[in-house]
């Protein structure tokens, strides 16, 4: 059995997490982040727009895990990163999660009431005050991301965008290592897809694992930390496996080849640049 220790980890963010987006029934949130953590999970993701911040705070006030223990990251919705509703409803975000801090807050995406200047600034003062360890962006471009940089004061930590062996965004991924922004993947099984493709499937069967481990396996060898979402036990418990899979040269080789720039999430205030 696999342990926290385990788990890599990208300036202390351990690089496997559970994502908790559409997971909006309470009991269920509550209880699969419990799930999570006693099984050795210490990264959990959620956002305001997920309508489970609630949920995933008592999922952590009822696991038998210490918070200091916990990565925990939420995300502000593009309707509140004016500058002083970022610090509004963080701080509303934080009553719901039950805690004082997070690890990282995100900006969810470069649309809405995002401003640059404004808005960073704002995440910065809830930086310099302690209610933020770390501030990250989300669905950012490069340029969105050299912008934001320039911007702010303190790093941007990481960028969590959709990644998967079907998406592989090999431009965020050239510029993330040339800046030392760190790649968090969300959707990294591009919402089941990755369960029915062949060359997943032969490299699954070669190392008696699963498809889902396989993409999480990749996505290590990569450098990129997964957040997978998972609801049960046993999806839960896959995923948290993938880390005693390592591939070879060869399986990684292939897994690259399959690039099709099929994107799961593509809403429309998405970037301009997404087509």
């Amino acid at each position: 059995m696999q342990t926290p220790e385990d788990v890599p980890t990208a300036g202390e963010m351990p690089m496997l997490g559970l994502g908790t987006w559409e997971n909006t029934d309470h009991a269920q949130c509550r209880q699969s982040v419990r799930q999570a953590l006693e099984m050795g999970y210490r990264h959990i993701d959620t956002a305001q727009i997920y309508r489970n911040e609630r949920a995933v705070g008592e999922g952590i006030e009822t696991a038998s895990v210490s918070r200091e223990d916990i990565f925990l990251a939420t995300k502000i919705w593009i309707t509140n990163l004016d500058g002083d509703t970022v610090v509004e409803s963080t701080e509303e975000s934080l009553a719901r999660l039950g805690t004082d801090y997070v690890d990282l807050l995100y900006v969810h995406w470069p649309a809405g009431e995002y401003d640059p200047a404004e808005t960073l600034a704002a995440f910065e003062r809830l930086h310099d005050r302690g209610a933020v360890d770390r501030v990250g962006v989300s669905n950012f471009e490069p340029d969105h991301v050299d912008r934001a940089t320039e911007t702010l004061g303190v790093p941007v930590f990481t960028n969590q965008v959709e990644i998967h062996p079907f998406l592989q965004q090999r431009q965020l991924r050239t510029h993330a290592e040339e800046t030392g922004v760190e790649l968090v993947a969300y959707s990294p099984l591009a919402r089941g897809a990755v369960l029915s493709d062949q060359t997943l499937g032969a490299i699954a069967e070669k190392h008696g694992a699963s498809e889902a481990q396989v993409a999480l396996a990749w996505l290590r060898e990569h450098g990129i930390t997964a957040i997978p979402k998972a609801t049960s036990e046993t999806h839960i418990r896959d995923n948290w496996e993938s880390l005693s899979l390592s591939l070879d040269e060869r399986d990684v080789e292939r897994i690259d080849a399959i690039d099709r720039q099929s994107r799961q999430v593509h809403p429309e205030f998405a970037p301009e640049a997404w087509g």
